[in-house]
């Protein structure tokens, strides 16, 4: 027996259920993210809810969108290192709310869950460049264009939330009616 196959026979299923979690949904984030892909809609606020939803060690939720961003950023260029630290931050703010939202069934929590995280990560995000980009002057009339600037990137933000979303508690809606995925709950 390998060294690898002695640490994954100790390890409770759980935990090795939660890291192979993890694992693809830190590889989704990658790929999607470096792939061609229309701006914004990725799955990063997806998967940090789902990870905070389903996880059963929670910490391990707040792991997920930060690997998932630094591996991803080893590859794209960031120009501002303030702003990236805001949305490094802000994307934990999803898997909160899925910490959060987890007591309720899917069905109700999905909605306002998804729309919470899309809205709070746009308005931190664009506070961030507003603030530290120096794109914009600092003051109400830059403040309001930066977020004026930042509205076509909303509907995108918006639909891509929502689409990885629904593939991913589907998903895993999916793979419990067979016995093999996170406890999704539903109704």
């Amino acid at each position: 027996m390998t060294a690898s196959l002695k640490t994954s026979a100790r390890m409770p299923g759980s935990l090795r259920a939660d890291l192979a979690l993890v694992a693809f949904l830190v590889a989704l984030i990658v790929a999607a993210r470096l792939l061609p892909h229309v701006p914004n809609f990725n799955p990063v606020v997806a998967a940090a809810l789902f990870a905070g939803a389903t996880l059963a060690r929670r910490p391990l939720a707040l792991l997920v969108p930060l690997a998932g961003m630094v591996l991803s950023d080893l590859f794209l260029a960031r120009d501002f290192p303030a702003v990236t630290l805001v949305i490094y931050a802000a994307l934990l703010l999803p898997a909160a709310i899925g910490m959060f939202a987890r007591r309720f069934r899917t069905s109700r929590m999905f909605g306002p869950a998804v729309l919470g995280s899309t809205l709070t990560f746009f308005a931190a995000s664009n506070l961030a460049v507003w603030a530290f980009s120096g794109m914009y002057s600092l003051d109400m009339a830059g403040l309001t264009a930066c977020f004026v600037a930042a509205l076509p990137f909303l509907q995108y933000s918006l639909a891509g939330d929502l689409a990885w979303s629904a593939v991913l508690f589907g998903g895993a809606w999916l793979l419990s009616q067979r016995g093999v995925s996170p406890d999704v709950r539903t109704a």
